[in-house]
């Protein structure tokens, strides 16, 4: 999902190929990067997996080419962003308590793991992050990942099997 809106603001931009690939691998990946150094999960799977990699340059190449029909929609950016933010909140608290962190640690971090993408893809773009612009990205991150770890510690949400199990243990 960051991907596409790190393609879309590379568009939006004027970038060409190389620079919205450049952006849609970082809107994509920074977040879990910086998470995974955090932890201790290094080498981060986002630099060290093909999939991660592979998956920022093809949506980069679909937005580069099908793009400007996309952009027409206004509010295609936060559309995707709002769907990368859900999916990167959910799963960076999940790693985090999956490396058996404490529950404000993993809501934190699964904060950091859904706003950092978006970060990183403004400050590429020049602009004013939007965490930073009184949106409430951060607050729904927030509380996509305290949903997670409440559900977690109450077992109400049990541990899923993800890519990142076996780094875990």
């Amino acid at each position: 999902m960051f991907a596409l809106s790190g393609a879309l603001a590379g568009i939006k931009h004027r970038l060409d190929l190389f620079g919205v690939l450049v952006i849609s691998f970082a809107a994509a990946n920074s977040g879990g990067i910086i998470r995974d150094v955090l932890i201790g999960a290094v080498p981060p799977p986002g630099i060290s997996d093909w999939r991660y990699i592979l998956v920022p340059i093809v949506a980069g190449l679909a937005m580069f080419h099908w793009g400007e029909s996309i952009t027409r929609m206004r509010s295609s950016v936060q559309i995707f962003d709002a769907g990368g933010l859900a999916l990167f909140a959910v799963s960076g608290a999940t790693k985090a308590l999956d490396f058996h962190l404490g529950p404000i640690t993993a809501v934190l971090l699964g904060m950091l793991t859904g706003i950092g993408g978006g970060i990183v893809r403004d400050v590429l773009g020049a602009e004013v992050p939007s965490v930073l612009r009184g949106d409430i990205y951060a607050v729904a991150a927030l509380a996509g990942a305290s949903v997670v770890v409440v559900g977690r510690m109450t077992h109400y949400i049990r541990r899923v099997s993800c890519p990142w199990a076996m780094e875990s243990q």
